[in-house]
């Protein structure tokens, strides 16, 4: 975030990856809402967004660059900001995202270190993105078991950001690469309480269990996993397929928002008429040793 003035400034992020579904469209969708989606975290308004793109010119079709294109710019429309351009290079793997520009009033902004003991957890969109896309390109599901995960992955934030807003939220963050309980810890050290989750409240897309059983876990997720393992307590109840998809690398995750108490019905309330993919409260910040959580 840079400050311009008393009462503005704007938030800049850039994201961007490797496919991770068949579909270029959807793709490039999905590519554009997680760049999107640190702007939303932190309650600003995008305005505009800049390509990122590398293409393996000799070996893959421009039509299928154009349909990438066309994904992120139907996202960027979708959040009322401009695409002003970009940058290509030639790749021998493709990739695409964005860097987006955002506006927020400086004493506005939501920030991870605000988070206080006694709020609880509200997260917007269901996980297990990473065990369903790496069991795609595992040949153990198919591009129609993904159907809801691409819709819940091509959602923006900003219903959610508005819902958050609104309801005097004290605290945010997207849920990402470093899954829900790294994005969770993240928030956890910098406001320096703890948190109890409830793993059986947590909304989880269809199949994501049955996958990540049998095994289709991303590395990102072994990874996330091995640097959390001295933060998180589980109970021994929570079963082994649940513990990892806590872990899962996410690709255009919810938001993770901390709200007192008195103000987490009309989140609720205010999320389900935003239609978020999902509106569930998870759990409790609490006070205890800073960026510690324990799963029951």
């Amino acid at each position: 975030m840079y400050q311009l003035a008393p009462d503005r400034a704007i938030v800049a992020t850039v994201d961007f990856f490797t496919p991770i579904v068949d579909d270029a469209y959807d793709f490039g969708r999905i590519a554009a809402a997680n760049a999107f989606s640190d702007v939303y975290a932190m309650g600003a308004t995008p305005l505009l967004a800049l390509n990122l793109v590398g293409w393996p010119r000799d070996t893959l079709p421009y039509e299928l660059l154009g349909d990438v294109l066309r994904g992120g710019a139907d996202i960027a429309k979708e959040a009322g900001a401009f695409v002003l351009g970009g940058h290509s290079v030639d790749d021998p793997e493709p990739k695409y995202g964005m860097v987006v520009i955002g506006e927020v009033h400086p004493n506005r902004v939501t920030t991870l270190a605000t988070a206080q003991a006694g709020d609880l957890l509200v997260l917007t969109k269901p996980i297990g993105t990473g065990v369903l896309t790496t069991a795609l390109k595992r040949d153990l599901a198919s591009a129609a078991d993904l159907q809801e995960a691409v819709a819940s992955m091509a959602t923006l934030n900003a219903g959610g950001a508005r819902a958050m807003l609104a309801c005097g939220a004290h605290a945010a963050t997207d849920v990402t690469g470093f899954g829900l309980l790294g994005h969770l810890r993240n928030m956890l050290a910098a406001s320096g309480v703890s948190a109890e989750l409830d793993a059986a409240a947590v909304p989880v897309l269809p199949n994501a269990a049955d996958l990540a059983q049998r095994g289709a876990i991303p590395g990102g997720t072994k990874r996330n996993r091995d640097a959390l393992a001295e933060f998180v307590r589980f109970d021994a109840r929570v079963l082994e397929p649940m513990r990892v998809l806590l872990f899962d690398a996410q690709t255009s995750g919810g938001l993770l928002i901390a709200v007192p108490p008195d103000r987490a019905d009309a989140l609720i309330d205010a999320l389900k008429k935003e239609k978020t993919p999902a509106a569930a409260r998870i759990g409790r910040i609490v006070g205890g040793p800073a960026g510690t959580i324990t799963v029951s």
